[in-house]
């Protein structure tokens, strides 16, 4: 997801969660749940989130799990849903299909040989956000008041919108090309023990000398989720020939290099699909009887496995206060 070799560009440091208190974080929604469907599929039992049908709901273990971790910092989420993907994604896209084809004729194997740390792997690896879970996944998040933005096209892109536009703190990501589509800062690690880190797009910026089309234009160069990049040029023959030339056309021509759709790909992050159509109330009042109705009685999740989880979303709205939460 994203472009990783952007971390040798990016500015990164770790915060302490102490200084996002407050705080209201657009969380780039498909990225940090599938972190934790993966998580939860691979640690635990698959009879506590297998309905009798064989339906598989480990996003609700994962939702009540993760978000103590917001409300326990008196950090407010917004969940930001991708919408339709851009075209130019078709190839990303079918080669993770691939990949999990890959990874499911492997547990396939596993299963008969009977491997059960080979199995835990790749039935995490196989995981993908169904209909189930997507729609499971909203409706859990509105009984315990979370707010939801059903982003018109990439998640990341609409939550870098909301930052910029003042609805929200931070982007909340391990998508690198949050930086991309311009959001001023990014939260990572947010589904990782510890402080998070901050990515910040004003420091990349002045580090490098870089304006943000500069950036993107570093970016194409070395490969997105939307284009290959060019053989031989890694992050820093990328700022190299961008410094030198100024820009991305200049940089091919003196390389004598193309990017397919180059120019879509460009504009894709320096206008992306964006909406303001959305309403996000920070003042939070979670239904967690009706919450923990939901995941244990209705989709017949072992209470036992979300009982921690949903004892310290409750301790958390009771030690923040009413005037925070609602």
């Amino acid at each position: 997801m994203g472009n990783a070799a952007l971390r040798e560009i990016a500015v990164i440091d770790p915060i302490p969660f102490a200084d996002l208190e407050g705080s209201v974080v657009a969380v780039d929604a498909h990225n940090w749940l599938y972190r934790y469907l993966t998580t939860t599929v691979k640690w635990t039992n698959s009879d506590v989130y297998t309905t009798a049908d064989g339906t598989e709901v480990a996003n609700l273990v994962g939702i009540v799990q993760g978000l103590p971790k917001f409300f326990e910092h008196d950090i407010v989420p917004v969940m930001v849903f991708d919408g339709g993907p851009s075209e130019l994604k078709t190839d990303e896209i079918e080669a993770r299909r691939e990949q999990r084809e890959t990874y499911e004729e492997q547990l396939e194997a596993a299963r008969e040989a009977g491997d059960p740390v080979a199995i835990a792997q790749l039935e995490s690896r196989t995981q993908r956000l169904t209909d189930t879970i997507q729609e499971t996944s909203r409706e859990l998040l509105s009984l315990l008041d979370v707010p939801v933005v059903e982003a018109p096209a990439e998640g990341e892109a609409q939550a870098a919108h909301m930052v910029r536009r003042g609805d929200a703190d931070y982007v909340g990501s391990e998508d690198y090309d949050a930086l991309l589509f311009g959001s001023p800062r990014t939260l990572r690690q947010l589904t990782s023990k510890g402080d998070p880190e901050l990515m910040d797009l004003e420091a990349t910026e002045e580090t490098h000398g870089l304006t943000l089309e500069q950036l993107i234009d570093v970016a194409i160069l070395i490969g997105t989720d939307f284009n290959e990049g060019v053989t031989g040029i890694g992050p820093k023959t990328a700022l190299s020939l961008i410094g030198e030339h100024g820009d991305l056309w200049s940089a091919l021509e003196a390389r004598g290099e193309h990017v397919e759709h180059g120019d879509r790909v460009r504009q894709l992050f320096r206008d992306p699909n964006v909406t303001d159509e959305y309403d996000v109330s920070t003042s939070l009042d979670p239904d967690l009887d009706a919450a923990r109705s939901y995941v244990c009685d209705e989709w017949a999740v072992a209470e036992d496995e979300v009982a921690r989880g949903f004892e310290r979303i409750e301790a958390s709205v009771v030690q923040a206060g009413l005037d925070r939460w609602t």
